[in-house]
């Protein structure tokens, strides 16, 4: 090319959770069989969205007006009922329609909101990280993403003196990202932690992004407390979604709500520039925000949700239960989300362990790709190859801690345990085979 077109971030965007299909597909068509437990997609797991909720979308279809663009924030109707529940609780900082912004999945919105920091920003997350979030704000500031590490030995709880340590220490620190319940441990934040990033976040002006995606689908003893129930007086932005509660993932819907853009006028300005990226794309997709209002009033959905979180909550125990008693790992027991991650003991990898894979071609192409991949990544492999089950290197999620992600989305039981038993066993293999 007669200039560099290459975007100087662009080596920042991975990600591994489809990063690693295409040596699974590569697998399958050698005749291995594969179980996808990679990725977080519960209608290609078989999930069924509710009948009743097809209906609504059904009766949206034949509305004429769904065809139309909705305004640049989003249909007022659906954020009014957005704010209104909100504002349901006294002493709360207040959500306005004008405060709320849809986009065409968070995806899209995880984009612009790292797009549009100003260039020597950065923002703070947790490690394990989700890559969406870590690649976009990597690719932002064209360097690695800084993070604050979550503890396997603490039940995934951060580490909130490395967090304000590093927010201290480092003044481009300008934000913090918080996933709550998070992905990829399952882990929920105590009311208590989130005060004191809070607190944290107020003592040094920072904002905070708090992307609530699975608020919805928490089970474990930790209750789910949303960020705008302890924010106080700091800015922040919460994101939420119709993906993964429904399910509805293909409807590309999630929004944004800004608090206290009013107490500083800095993250204001950066909050309009966010509504005039959206209007030059028009707006998000109309269909699903028609709906989402009869859809989350109706009477059914609350039991909808609670059946939903009763079925991972069961998976998550037989998970717990099944790792806990496998040697050289360690998994707390997930308590939101539907993933769940495993740790391996320091020191128990090494580039020579192996399972035993029957199909000659799978092995060949193995043994050539664990040459130079990181330890965590060559279990995963062999993994696939040997019993066809597809997970996620937790190296692929910007951490320096070895293990994997697997998802809780099975919705048969039995092959959910033994697809676990599976593992366990793989584990136990790979670690005594050297």
């Amino acid at each position: 090319m007669r200039n560099n077109i290459v975007h100087s971030g662009a080596d920042e965007l991975t990600y591994e959770i489809r990063g690693i299909v295409a040596v699974a597909q590569q697998l399958e068509k050698m005749g291995v069989e594969m179980t996808w437990e990679n990725i977080g997609d519960p209608i290609a797991k078989k999930h069924e969205v509710p009948l009743w909720i097809k209906e609504i979308v059904k009766e949206a279809v034949m509305e004429n007006e769904t065809y139309g663009y909705s305004p640049t924030k989003g249909l007022l109707a659906t954020r009014e009922f957005i704010a209104e529940q909100r504002n349901k609780e006294n002493g709360l900082p207040k959500l306005t329609p004008e405060n709320i912004l849809f986009f065409n999945g968070l995806g899209d919105a995880i984009s612009i909101i790292y797009t549009y920091l100003n260039t020597g920003a950065r923002v703070i997350g947790p490690s394990p990280a989700y890559p969406t979030h870590s690649s976009a704000e990597a690719a932002h500031a064209v360097t690695k993403h800084i993070t604050y590490n979550l503890n396997p030995h603490r039940n995934w709880l951060p580490d909130l003196e490395e967090l304000r340590n590093k927010v201290k220490f480092n003044p481009t620190i300008s934000g913090i990202l918080i996933i709550n319940p998070d992905n990829p441990t399952g882990m929920v934040y105590p009311e208590k932690i989130l005060k004191e990033i809070v607190s944290i976040a107020k003592e040094f002006d920072l904002f905070i992004i708090c992307d609530e995606t699975y608020a919805n689908i928490s089970y474990g003893q930790e209750k789910m407390v949303p960020l705008h129930k302890v924010i106080s007086d700091v800015p922040a932005i919460i994101m939420r979604g119709l993906s993964k509660e429904i399910p509805w993932p293909g409807s590309r819907c999630g929004w944004i709500e800004v608090y206290n853009n009013d107490k500083d006028p800095v993250f204001a300005r950066y909050t309009k520039t966010l509504v005039d990226a959206k209007m030059l794309e028009v707006c998000a997709t109309t269909l699903p925000q028609q709906v989402l209002p009869k859809i989350f009033s109706d009477e059914r959905y609350e039991s909808h949700l609670k059946e939903t979180a009763k079925k991972f909550n069961k998976k998550a125990d037989i998970a717990y239960d099944i790792f806990r008693d496998t040697l050289g790992i360690i998994s707390p027991k997930a308590e939101g989300a539907f993933y769940v991650s495993v740790v391996f003991d320091d020191g128990v990898l090494n580039n020579k362990q192996t399972l035993k894979i029957k199909n000659k071609q799978a092995k060949k192409l193995i043994e050539d790709l664990t040459q130079t991949v990181s330890l965590d990544k060559r279990f995963v492999y062999y993994l696939m190859s040997s019993t066809g089950i597809c997970v996620v290197p937790l190296s692929g999620f910007n951490s320096n801690l070895l293990g994997f992600r697997m998802t809780l989305l099975e919705p048969n039981e039995e092959k959910f345990r033994q697809t676990t038993e599976t593992i366990s066993i793989a584990i136990k293999n790979y670690l005594k085979s050297t």
